[in-house]
């Protein structure tokens, strides 16, 4: 069976899909068998996978999952290709594509919806290393589902103010989400983000995170560098981005997915 792993965030902007590519990066670059589920309607992952449009969206079969199957309906990412160019076709990166199609289903009732990822999942996955469902900024059904269905939850989180409270936002809402269901998040751990290592408020905030959280923060933290949003918009994987920052950048992630593993 995979590790099967939610990267959540109840605050906006704080990197959320791109930590989820970050991780997929290590894996793929580790010779593993990656499945990340685009859960976010804005399907900013399955952009960021190079993911083709075809077949059906995760939205989609979870509305009607009668009709559509998660097997039928898994695509390769087109990251598959560039690992191969270099040299290094161990790994693979299959992708459920996010759409906004998922978006109606947030008014859906909890309790009839909260297994239906698990569902979906529940013997079309077994043949993968790791899953990362990339989860919308909200705590509503998506992510209840998306939980529901993990063994790990990761909340992002950026050094600022806001940021530390939706952290503290998140961990209670986990906290709540296994009180009131019969689900339960086995581990939890936070990620700090877009860091700038020379400056004091940064600095500040990720001792705050620390003494606030403990252990749950993750010894890592990844380094706000110039090129990361070239590297992502390119739609490429960090181990295989050829500059000195993006393979900083990129062991740190491998560093990430070893912790996780």
């Amino acid at each position: 069976m995979p590790l099967i792993v939610s990267i959540s965030s109840l605050k906006g902007g704080v990197g959320k899909t791109s930590v989820t590519l970050g991780l997929t990066s290590a894996a793929l670059h580790a010779g593993q068998k990656v499945l990340v589920i685009d859960l976010d309607p804005h399907g900013d992952a399955s952009t960021g996978l190079n993911a083709p449009t075809t077949g059906a969206d995760i939205g989609s079969m979870l509305a009607d999952p009668e009709r559509f199957s998660l097997r039928d309906n898994i695509v390769l990412s087109g990251w598959n290709a560039i690992a191969q160019g270099q040299k290094n076709s161990d790994g693979v990166v299959h992708v459920v594509r996010g759409s906004a199609s998922s978006t109606p289903l947030e008014q859906a009732p909890l309790p009839q919806y909260l297994s239906r990822l698990l569902n979906l999942l529940q013997g079309n996955v077994d043949d993968y290393d790791v899953v990362f469902i990339d989860c919308p900024p909200t705590l509503g059904v998506l992510t209840s589902m998306a939980w529901a269905a993990s063994d790990r939850v990761i909340s992002v989180a950026e050094p600022s103010l806001f940021s530390v409270a939706g952290t503290e936002r998140t961990l209670r809402a986990i906290t709540r989400f296994e009180e009131n269901s019969q689900y339960s998040v086995s581990s939890a751990s936070v990620i700090l983000n877009k860091v700038r290592p020379h400056s004091n408020e940064h600095s500040y905030r990720v001792e705050e995170m620390k003494v606030l959280f403990g252990d749950l923060v993750a010894d890592q933290f990844l380094e706000d560098f110039e090129e990361f949003q070239r590297v992502q918009g390119s739609a490429y994987p960090m181990h295989y981005w050829p500059s000195d920052d993006a393979q900083r950048c990129a062991a740190v992630f491998s560093d990430i997915l070893q912790g996780l593993t």
